[in-house]
């Protein structure tokens, strides 16, 4: 239980609407999932319970076998960061202070140096300095990793689970890669778990372990990339003409939509 995340029969409702339906989950430490689906599937909704910012209506979500609401705010914030998709900033900062708050729940005097290790590793380096209203979309969402990374960094790496809302929604394809091989890297090490909701499916396929495919707020599907992503799994929740392929290169499907 000491490295698990779990949803356990998890259900939000709003009004009459309900936004996430008996939800069983778990995260374990060392892995890359994806959570995917159609608009309005609740990808967004769960990342937000998971990480205790919503309670759900029913059941319960559990971090080494203890209940979110009797973790303290602090000591949740040492096991777990997020990065939303939209992370607007009323004032101006600079680069370095955005990063900077993530280390709020520890020491000051570890601050300086943990953040110019991750600076460095998310490619934020030419950064430093600016204004961080100034920047690019794909700017601030490489600025707002670097802060996620820096609140779970012990030690020379992050340990703990990082959630991403869509985080290479507006990068290039350059950036796209690095940060997904980046998280992917230091999955490896172990200490980290990564739960990331993404739209592409290609990069789904490419750089997550484990695939979880939502529908209208139901987990429909969970498992490996070659599990999930099959024609015609995706063609029913989808409701898309496509075809699956293997890649030529790697051991796993892509995703091509038919004209």
């Amino acid at each position: 239980m000491v490295n698990l995340l779990q949803a356990q029969n998890v259900t939000l409702r709003i009004g009459e609407r309900k936004l996430l339906d008996d939800i069983n989950l778990t995260l374990a430490t060392g892995e890359v999932a994806a959570l995917i689906g159609p608009n309005g599937a609740g990808k967004s909704t769960l990342l937000r319970v998971l990480t205790g910012f919503q309670p759900p209506e029913c059941g319960e979500i559990t971090l080494a076998g203890r209940p979110l609401n009797q973790w303290s705010g602090e000591a949740l914030s040492r096991k777990r960061a997020v990065m939303r998709q939209r992370s607007g900033m009323a004032f101006s900062w600079a680069v370095e202070e955005v990063i900077a708050m993530g280390r709020a729940p520890w020491p000051a005097q570890e601050t300086k140096a943990v953040v110019q290790e991750v600076m460095a590793l998310t490619g934020c380096d030419n950064l430093a300095g600016r204004d961080f209203c100034q920047l690019s979309g794909g700017e601030q969402q490489r600025v707002q990793l670097a802060r996620a990374l820096a609140q779970l960094w012990q030690n020379g790496q992050p340990h703990g689970w990082l959630f991403l809302d869509e985080p290479t929604s507006a990068l290039d394809l350059y950036h796209q890669q690095h940060i997904l091989r980046l998280l992917r890297r230091l999955s490896l090490m172990g200490t980290l778990s990564v739960c990331v909701v993404l739209h592409d499916l290609n990069l789904a396929a490419l750089w997550a372990e484990r695939i979880v495919l939502l529908h209208e707020g139901r987990l429909v599907a969970n498992g490996s990339p070659q599990e999930v992503l099959n024609e015609t799994l995706l063609r029913h929740w989808y409701q898309a003409d496509l075809r699956v392929f293997r890649h030529p290169e790697h051991p796993v499907p892509q995703v091509w939509l038919q004209q």
